[in-house]
C-alpha cells in the first residue's frame, strides 16, 4: 500500500520468459497485486510466472470493509444498478482469458491466461477489468520485458494516490539521457506519433505518448469501457483519447529511457506509425464529436468542421485550376480570389480551433 491505499501492477508478458522473473522479484514491496497478463505465450512464461507463485504467494491482504456493492434496488440508484451489471457483464468482450488464483484478492501474484493472442492493448485492458474488479485505487503498468526501472514506480504512482490524479504516465523524451540512449529510428517514431496524439487527445502538452509505465486511479478505471481500448501498439494512444473525452487529468513524470536489458523488441516502426496514425484520425473526429458536441457542445467543434469544408473547397478549386493549366485555359481573377479565400480562412479556422482545444484542455493537465 501507499498512504493506505492499495496498489497493483499490470504485467502485460508475450514470450517474456528470460525475462519475467527479474521483473517479479525486483517489484517494490508497496506493490500489493502483481497481475501478469500472459498472451499466449509461446516460451515458458507462464510456467515461470506459476513457479513464482508457488514459492512466493505467501501474502494476504486485508478485506475491504466496503466492496461497493449496491444491495437495494430503489429509484434513486437504478442508473448505479445499471452500471454495476454492466462491469459484471463485461467480461465477455475481452479476450477469453482464465485466472489461475483461486482467491486473487488474497494472493499477491495473480496469473492470467489469455487463451488467444489478443495484443499488448488487450493484455492490459484484461489486467484492468481484474484491478477493477478488485477494486485497487492505484493500477499500474510494466512490461514484462524489464524496461522499466521498478525504483520509478513509486513516483509514478504517488501522484494517483495523494493527489487523485486520474492518469499518471512516464515520459522518456524529457531525461537528459533520451538522446543519447532511445534508438534514433524509435526516437523519431515516436516524436512523429506524440505530435499526432496531442492533435487527436486534446492532452496538448503530453511528448512521450509511447511509454507503457503509466498509472491509473479506480475512478479514471471505472469511467472507461477498457474492453473498447484498442489491442495492440495503439493502445497508449487510444487510451489518452478515451481519458480525455471522460475529462481525466492527467500528469506526466521524468523516467529514465532503458534499452539493452534484454528485452527483445516485437514492434516494427514502418508498419506502426501508419496503423496508428489511422486510429488517431478516426479517434480525432470520436473526441470532437463525443465531448463537444454531445457531451457539451463547445465552438471549437464549428471552427474546426469550418476549417475542413473550407481547406477541402480550396484543394478542390486547387486541382481544377492545375486542370486548367494543364488544358491551357487561362485562370480567371474570381477563382484566383476564391481559392486565397478559402485557404486563408481554412488555416484561420483551423489555428482558432486548435488554440481553443488547447485552452480547454489545459485544465486537465495537473
Amino acid at each position: 500500500m501507499l498512504s493506505g491505499k492499495t496498489v497493483a501492477v499490470v504485467v502485460p508478458a508475450y514470450n517474456e520468459g528470460s525475462q519475467i522473473t527479474k521483473v517479479l522479484n525486483t517489484m517494490p514491496e508497496f506493490v500489493d497485486h502483481i497481475v501478469v497478463v500472459n498472451d499466449c505465450s509461446r516460451d515458458d512464461t507462464r510456467q515461470r510466472v506459476l513457479d513464482y507463485m508457488d514459492a512466493h504467494n505467501t501474502v494476504p491482504l486485508l478485506e475491504e470493509e466496503n466492496d461497493g456493492i449496491l444491495r437495494q434496488d430503489s429509484v434513486y440508484n437504478r442508473a448505479e444498478l445499471l452500471v454495476q451489471r454492466m462491469d459484471e457483464e463485461e467480461i465477455k468482450y475481452f479476450v477469453p482469458s482464465k485466472v489461475h488464483n483461486c482467491s486473487p484478492n488474497a494472493d499477491r501474484v495473480i496469473l492470467v491466461d489469455n487463451l488467444e493472442n489478443g495484443g499488448v492493448g488487450a493484455a492490459i485492458a484484461r489486467g484492468y477489468k481484474l484491478c477493477k474488479d478488485l477494486r485497487i485505487e492505484c493500477t499500474a503498468v510494466m512490461a514484462g520485458d524489464g524496461q522499466m526501472d521498478p525504483a520509478e514506480l513509486e513516483s509514478i504512482c504517488r501522484p494517483v494516490v495523494d493527489e487523485g490524479i486520474d492518469y499518471v504516465k512516464g515520459n522518456r523524451l524529457i531525461h537528459r539521457s533520451a538522446w543519447l540512449v532511445i534508438p534514433k529510428l524509435r526516437y523519431f517514431g515516436n516524436s512523429i506519433l506524440s505530435m499526432l496524439t496531442k492533435i487527436a487527445s486534446g492532452y496538448w502538452r503530453v511528448s512521450d505518448t509511447q511509454t507503457g509505465y503509466t498509472a491509473i486511479s479506480l475512478n479514471a478505471l471505472q469511467g472507461l469501457r477498457i474492453h473498447k481500448i484498442y489491442r495492440r501498439y495503439g493502445m497508449p494512444n487510444d487510451m489518452l483519447v478515451k481519458l480525455n473525452i471522460a475529462f481525466c487529468t492527467l500528469r506526466e513524470v521524468e523516467i529514465k529511457p532503458v534499452y539493452n536489458v534484454g528485452e527483445t523488441s516485437k514492434m516494427n516502426v514502418f508498419r506502426v506509425i501508419p496503423s496508428i496514425s489511422w486510429l488517431l484520425f478516426k479517434s480525432f473526429f470520436k473526441r470532437l464529436w463525443i465531448k463537444y458536441l454531445f457531451k457539451d457542445f463547445h465552438p471549437l467543434f464549428m471552427l474546426y468542421h469550418l476549417s475542413f469544408l473550407t481547406l477541402l473547397g480550396g484543394g478542390l478549386l486547387f486541382l481544377r485550376l492545375m486542370a486548367d493549366v494543364f488544358e491551357s485555359k487561362s485562370w480567371t481573377f474570381s477563382a484566383l480570389l476564391l481559392f486565397v479565400f478559402l485557404i486563408i480562412s481554412g488555416i484561420q479556422f483551423l489555428l482558432s480551433a486548435m488554440w481553443m482545444d488547447m485552452l480547454d484542455n489545459d485544465r486537465l493537465y495537473k
